[in-house]
């Protein structure tokens, strides 16, 4: 018997002002009213609203209970700067909470690595590789690549045929820089190399900025190892 193929999940576009004000509203600084209005202004239907509301739950007003303790320390990080986290928290906890949306951001993230750009074809072929020849897949990475180009790390040209990696926000030693580095391991489930978590595909919209090491030792939810090859490796403290 085959296995089922993965789950998808993140089957909404989500524009970054509706994330920021979900954000907003686990942060106490908003209501629900405030993002039921926001999402009624961009909604035609009850339908499309409740499925958009369903992403932004897990994403940050009902996150898994893996993952609430994680995304409380989010919320933190926003506290402490809420005009430059906002992009990089709703990443890692995209990453950390929808595999479908990790993949689809690891996969642009590879593919435009060397030219600073892919075609939309590579990536829908990889996604179906993964996903399976389906509709749905079809459908759903599109609404990724649609919420990539509305964060800002991606441009789409030629009517979304082109995809461009957009320049990489510099995080500069920000402490969000650990919590993205567990983003990635929670999506990854595996530990990472320390000297390659700055070039990682999983979060190519940001520039680490040189001190990840650093900020990785300072982390109590991380822990750095010496594997057999005498490599460091980074991976979640169990």
């Amino acid at each position: 018997m085959s296995s089922p193929s993965p789950q998808i999940g993140f089957d909404r576009f989500i524009q970054l002002d509706w994330a920021t004000a979900a954000l907003r509203v686990r942060t106490g600084v908003a209501t629900t009213d405030d993002l039921s209005d926001l999402l009624d202004s961009a909604h035609a239907g009850a339908a499309a609203k409740k499925k958009t509301k369903t992403v932004l739950n897990r994403l940050w007003l009902e996150p898994r209970p893996d993952l609430v303790e994680f995304a409380d320390r989010g919320i933190e990080l926003y506290r402490e700067a809420p005009d430059a986290t906002v992009f990089p928290l709703t990443w890692g906890m995209a990453i950390a909470t929808y595999p479908f949306f990790g993949k689809v951001a690891e996969i642009v993230g590879r593919l435009t690595a060397l030219q600073g750009d892919c075609t939309s074809a590579e990536v829908h072929r990889r996604m179906a590789e993964i996903y399976g020849e389906r509709e749905g897949t079809r459908r759903m990475t599109n609404m990724v690549l649609q919420s990539l180009a509305n964060w800002g790390a991606i441009t789409r040209t030629e009517r979304g045929k082109v995809i461009l990696r957009q320049t990489p926000v510099k995080l500069l030693g920000s402490s969000v820089v650990a919590w993205l580095v567990e983003a990635c391991l929670r999506y990854t489930s595996c530990a990472l190399s320390v000297t390659n978590i700055e070039s990682s595909p999983f979060i190519f919209p940001f520039d680490l900025g040189g001190s990840t090491a650093y900020l990785i030792s300072r982390s109590s939810a991380l822990e750095v190892r010496v594997d057999s090859g005498s490599n460091q490796i980074v991976d979640l403290v169990r």
